[in-house]
Protein backbone atom coordinates (compact mmCIF):
# COMPACT_ATOMS: atom_id res chain seq x y z
CA UNK A 1 0.00 0.00 0.00
CA UNK A 2 2.76 2.43 -0.95
CA UNK A 3 0.31 4.71 -2.76
CA UNK A 4 -2.66 4.64 -0.41
CA UNK A 5 -4.70 7.80 -0.92
CA UNK A 6 -2.63 9.04 -3.87
CA UNK A 7 -4.63 10.66 -6.67
CA UNK A 8 -3.08 9.66 -9.98
CA UNK A 9 -3.75 10.34 -13.67
CA UNK A 10 -2.45 7.84 -16.23
CA UNK A 11 -2.59 8.39 -19.99
CA UNK A 12 -2.34 5.46 -22.37
CA UNK A 13 -4.00 3.18 -19.85
CA UNK A 14 -5.80 0.84 -22.25
CA UNK A 15 -3.04 -1.66 -23.03
CA UNK A 16 0.59 -2.64 -22.59
CA UNK A 17 2.58 -0.55 -20.13
CA UNK A 18 -0.39 1.69 -19.34
CA UNK A 19 -2.60 -1.24 -18.35
CA UNK A 20 0.14 -2.67 -16.14
CA UNK A 21 0.63 0.67 -14.40
CA UNK A 22 -3.08 1.31 -13.80
CA UNK A 23 -3.41 -2.11 -12.17
CA UNK A 24 -0.22 -1.70 -10.13
CA UNK A 25 -1.30 1.69 -8.80
CA UNK A 26 -4.75 0.46 -7.82
CA UNK A 27 -3.12 -2.55 -6.12
CA UNK A 28 -1.06 -0.10 -4.06
CA UNK A 29 -4.19 1.76 -2.92
CA UNK A 30 -4.26 4.72 -5.32
CA UNK A 31 -7.30 6.41 -6.83
CA UNK A 32 -6.58 6.39 -10.55
CA UNK A 33 -8.13 8.16 -13.51
CA UNK A 34 -7.02 6.54 -16.78
CA UNK A 35 -7.19 8.00 -20.30
CA UNK A 36 -6.77 6.57 -23.79
CA UNK A 37 -8.21 6.75 -27.29
CA UNK A 38 -9.07 3.04 -27.01
CA UNK A 39 -12.30 3.27 -25.04
CA UNK A 40 -13.08 -0.45 -24.98
CA UNK A 41 -9.63 -1.41 -23.74
CA UNK A 42 -9.50 1.45 -21.26
CA UNK A 43 -12.79 0.51 -19.63
CA UNK A 44 -11.81 -3.17 -19.52
CA UNK A 45 -8.54 -2.38 -17.73
CA UNK A 46 -10.31 -0.09 -15.25
CA UNK A 47 -12.89 -2.78 -14.52
CA UNK A 48 -10.15 -5.36 -13.95
CA UNK A 49 -8.29 -3.00 -11.62
CA UNK A 50 -11.46 -2.22 -9.66
CA UNK A 51 -12.24 -5.91 -9.27
CA UNK A 52 -8.82 -6.51 -7.73
CA UNK A 53 -8.69 -3.32 -5.59
CA UNK A 54 -8.06 -2.05 -3.00
CA UNK A 55 -7.79 1.30 -4.79
CA UNK A 56 -10.10 2.50 -7.55
CA UNK A 57 -9.89 3.26 -11.27
CA UNK A 58 -12.04 5.35 -13.62
CA UNK A 59 -11.64 5.77 -17.38
CA UNK A 60 -12.30 8.54 -19.90
CA UNK A 61 -11.53 8.72 -23.61
CA UNK A 62 -8.94 11.40 -24.42
CA UNK A 63 -6.70 12.52 -27.28
CA UNK A 64 -3.79 14.15 -25.45
CA UNK A 65 -2.92 16.15 -28.58
CA UNK A 66 -6.13 18.11 -27.89
CA UNK A 67 -5.09 20.66 -25.30
CA UNK A 68 -8.57 21.92 -24.44
CA UNK A 69 -9.92 18.41 -23.91
CA UNK A 70 -6.91 17.47 -21.79
CA UNK A 71 -7.33 20.55 -19.59
CA UNK A 72 -11.05 19.92 -19.14
CA UNK A 73 -10.73 16.25 -18.22
CA UNK A 74 -7.80 16.81 -15.87
CA UNK A 75 -9.69 19.63 -14.14
CA UNK A 76 -12.74 17.40 -13.81
CA UNK A 77 -10.63 14.62 -12.27
CA UNK A 78 -9.03 17.06 -9.85
CA UNK A 79 -12.43 18.30 -8.73
CA UNK A 80 -13.69 14.75 -8.22
CA UNK A 81 -10.56 13.56 -6.40
CA UNK A 82 -9.87 16.75 -4.48
CA UNK A 83 -6.57 17.35 -6.27
CA UNK A 84 -3.90 15.51 -8.26
CA UNK A 85 -0.72 14.07 -6.78
CA UNK A 86 0.79 12.28 -9.79
CA UNK A 87 0.59 12.33 -13.58
CA UNK A 88 2.02 9.44 -15.60
CA UNK A 89 2.03 10.27 -19.31
CA UNK A 90 2.43 6.96 -21.15
CA UNK A 91 0.29 7.62 -24.25
CA UNK A 92 2.30 7.79 -27.45
CA UNK A 93 2.51 6.79 -31.09
CA UNK A 94 5.14 4.84 -33.03
CA UNK A 95 5.17 4.66 -36.81
CA UNK A 96 8.00 3.21 -38.84
CA UNK A 97 9.58 4.68 -41.95
CA UNK A 98 13.07 4.87 -43.35
CA UNK A 99 14.49 8.37 -43.04
CA UNK A 100 14.13 9.22 -46.72
CA UNK A 101 10.48 8.11 -46.72
CA UNK A 102 9.12 10.25 -43.85
CA UNK A 103 5.99 12.15 -44.88
CA UNK A 104 4.46 15.27 -43.38
CA UNK A 105 1.48 13.18 -42.25
CA UNK A 106 3.70 10.70 -40.40
CA UNK A 107 5.72 13.48 -38.77
CA UNK A 108 2.61 15.38 -37.66
CA UNK A 109 0.95 12.30 -36.19
CA UNK A 110 4.00 11.18 -34.21
CA UNK A 111 5.01 14.61 -32.96
CA UNK A 112 1.48 15.64 -32.03
CA UNK A 113 1.03 12.53 -29.91
CA UNK A 114 4.50 12.25 -28.39
CA UNK A 115 5.66 15.86 -28.08
CA UNK A 116 2.55 18.04 -28.09
CA UNK A 117 0.70 15.46 -25.99
CA UNK A 118 3.49 15.53 -23.41
CA UNK A 119 3.36 19.32 -23.32
CA UNK A 120 -0.43 19.43 -22.93
CA UNK A 121 -0.63 16.80 -20.19
CA UNK A 122 2.30 18.23 -18.25
CA UNK A 123 1.01 21.79 -18.44
CA UNK A 124 -2.46 20.81 -17.27
CA UNK A 125 -1.10 18.72 -14.39
CA UNK A 126 1.30 21.48 -13.35
CA UNK A 127 -1.45 24.10 -13.23
CA UNK A 128 -3.43 21.84 -10.88
CA UNK A 129 -0.47 20.76 -8.72
CA UNK A 130 1.07 24.21 -8.37
CA UNK A 131 -1.49 25.46 -5.88
CA UNK A 132 -0.80 22.46 -3.62
CA UNK A 133 2.97 23.00 -3.81
CA UNK A 134 3.70 19.35 -4.46
CA UNK A 135 3.31 16.73 -7.17
CA UNK A 136 5.09 14.28 -9.45
CA UNK A 137 5.02 14.08 -13.24
CA UNK A 138 6.41 10.97 -14.92
CA UNK A 139 6.92 11.14 -18.67
CA UNK A 140 7.85 8.32 -21.01
CA UNK A 141 10.98 8.70 -23.05
CA UNK A 142 12.69 5.93 -24.95
CA UNK A 143 16.11 4.50 -25.64
CA UNK A 144 15.14 5.28 -29.24
CA UNK A 145 15.82 8.90 -28.29
CA UNK A 146 19.44 8.01 -27.52
CA UNK A 147 20.36 5.54 -30.23
CA UNK A 148 19.80 5.02 -33.94
CA UNK A 149 17.25 2.39 -34.92
CA UNK A 150 16.34 1.31 -38.42
CA UNK A 151 13.12 2.90 -39.72
CA UNK A 152 12.56 4.67 -36.39
CA UNK A 153 14.03 8.17 -36.79
CA UNK A 154 10.73 10.03 -36.40
CA UNK A 155 9.73 8.24 -33.21
CA UNK A 156 13.26 8.40 -31.81
CA UNK A 157 13.63 12.12 -32.43
CA UNK A 158 10.21 12.79 -30.86
CA UNK A 159 11.34 10.97 -27.72
CA UNK A 160 14.57 12.98 -27.74
CA UNK A 161 12.33 16.05 -27.54
CA UNK A 162 10.50 14.51 -24.57
CA UNK A 163 13.84 14.01 -22.81
CA UNK A 164 14.80 17.67 -23.22
CA UNK A 165 11.34 18.86 -22.23
CA UNK A 166 11.47 16.76 -19.05
CA UNK A 167 14.85 18.12 -17.98
CA UNK A 168 13.80 21.69 -18.71
CA UNK A 169 10.47 21.75 -16.89
CA UNK A 170 12.04 19.92 -13.94
CA UNK A 171 14.21 23.01 -13.47
CA UNK A 172 11.36 25.45 -14.07
CA UNK A 173 8.78 23.70 -11.88
CA UNK A 174 11.00 22.39 -9.10
CA UNK A 175 10.70 25.63 -7.07
CA UNK A 176 6.92 25.05 -7.07
CA UNK A 177 7.42 21.62 -5.49
CA UNK A 178 6.75 19.67 -8.70
CA UNK A 179 9.23 16.97 -9.66
CA UNK A 180 9.41 15.76 -13.27
CA UNK A 181 11.21 12.63 -14.43
CA UNK A 182 11.12 10.37 -17.47
CA UNK A 183 11.30 6.59 -17.63
CA UNK A 184 12.93 4.94 -20.64
CA UNK A 185 11.65 1.36 -20.72
CA UNK A 186 12.80 -1.56 -22.77
CA UNK A 187 9.82 -3.84 -22.18
CA UNK A 188 7.51 -5.82 -24.43
CA UNK A 189 4.54 -3.71 -25.56
CA UNK A 190 2.13 -3.68 -28.52
CA UNK A 191 4.12 -0.67 -29.81
CA UNK A 192 7.39 -2.61 -29.74
CA UNK A 193 5.68 -5.58 -31.39
CA UNK A 194 4.46 -3.25 -34.14
CA UNK A 195 7.98 -1.97 -34.70
CA UNK A 196 9.61 -5.41 -34.83
CA UNK A 197 6.82 -6.70 -37.10
CA UNK A 198 7.65 -3.90 -39.54
CA UNK A 199 11.19 -5.25 -40.01
CA UNK A 200 12.10 -7.73 -42.69
CA UNK A 201 13.42 -11.20 -41.75
CA UNK A 202 17.08 -10.21 -42.06
CA UNK A 203 16.58 -6.90 -40.23
CA UNK A 204 14.66 -8.65 -37.43
CA UNK A 205 17.32 -11.32 -37.00
CA UNK A 206 20.03 -8.66 -36.83
CA UNK A 207 17.99 -6.64 -34.34
CA UNK A 208 17.39 -9.64 -32.06
CA UNK A 209 21.07 -10.58 -32.23
CA UNK A 210 22.00 -7.05 -31.21
CA UNK A 211 19.56 -7.19 -28.27
CA UNK A 212 21.20 -10.36 -26.98
CA UNK A 213 24.53 -8.55 -27.01
CA UNK A 214 23.28 -5.24 -25.60
CA UNK A 215 20.97 -6.32 -22.74
CA UNK A 216 22.98 -8.18 -20.08
CA UNK A 217 19.90 -9.03 -17.96
CA UNK A 218 18.10 -11.57 -20.12
CA UNK A 219 19.12 -10.50 -23.62
CA UNK A 220 15.69 -9.17 -24.55
CA UNK A 221 12.95 -6.77 -23.50
CA UNK A 222 11.57 -6.87 -19.97
CA UNK A 223 8.07 -7.51 -18.66
CA UNK A 224 5.88 -4.51 -17.85
CA UNK A 225 4.30 -6.00 -14.72
CA UNK A 226 7.43 -7.53 -13.24
CA UNK A 227 10.21 -5.19 -14.36
CA UNK A 228 8.65 -1.76 -14.90
CA UNK A 229 5.60 -1.35 -12.65
CA UNK A 230 7.61 -1.40 -9.38
CA UNK A 231 9.76 1.48 -10.70
CA UNK A 232 6.65 3.51 -11.51
CA UNK A 233 5.26 2.82 -8.05
CA UNK A 234 8.48 4.16 -6.53
CA UNK A 235 8.44 7.31 -8.68
CA UNK A 236 4.82 7.98 -7.74
CA UNK A 237 5.52 7.48 -4.04
CA UNK A 238 6.92 9.89 -1.47
CA UNK A 239 10.13 7.82 -1.41
CA UNK A 240 11.22 9.58 -4.64
CA UNK A 241 10.64 13.08 -3.25
CA UNK A 242 14.24 14.23 -3.90
CA UNK A 243 14.52 12.98 -7.50
CA UNK A 244 13.77 15.27 -10.45
CA UNK A 245 15.02 15.98 -13.96
CA UNK A 246 16.18 12.40 -14.44
CA UNK A 247 15.97 10.06 -17.42
CA UNK A 248 15.72 6.61 -15.84
CA UNK A 249 16.36 3.63 -18.15
CA UNK A 250 14.55 0.44 -17.14
CA UNK A 251 16.22 -1.67 -19.75
CA UNK A 252 18.11 -4.63 -18.32
CA UNK A 253 21.41 -2.77 -18.58
CA UNK A 254 21.15 -1.67 -22.22
CA UNK A 255 22.24 1.91 -21.50
CA UNK A 256 25.08 0.78 -19.25
CA UNK A 257 26.84 -1.01 -22.11
CA UNK A 258 26.67 1.89 -24.57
Amino acid sequence: MQLEGKRILVTGGAQGIGAAIVKAYVAEGARVHSYDLNEEGGRRVADQANSAGPGTAAFSRLDIADGEATEALFRSAAEELGGIDVLVNIAGLQRSAMADEITDELFDAVYRANVLGTIHTNQSAFRIMKSAGTGAIINFGSMSGFTGELANSTYGSSKGAVHTWTRTVAREWGPSGIRVNAVLPYVNTPMFDKYTNSLGPDELAAYQKQLRQDIPLGGTFGNADRDLAPVLVFLASDASHFITGQLLPVDGGFAAVR
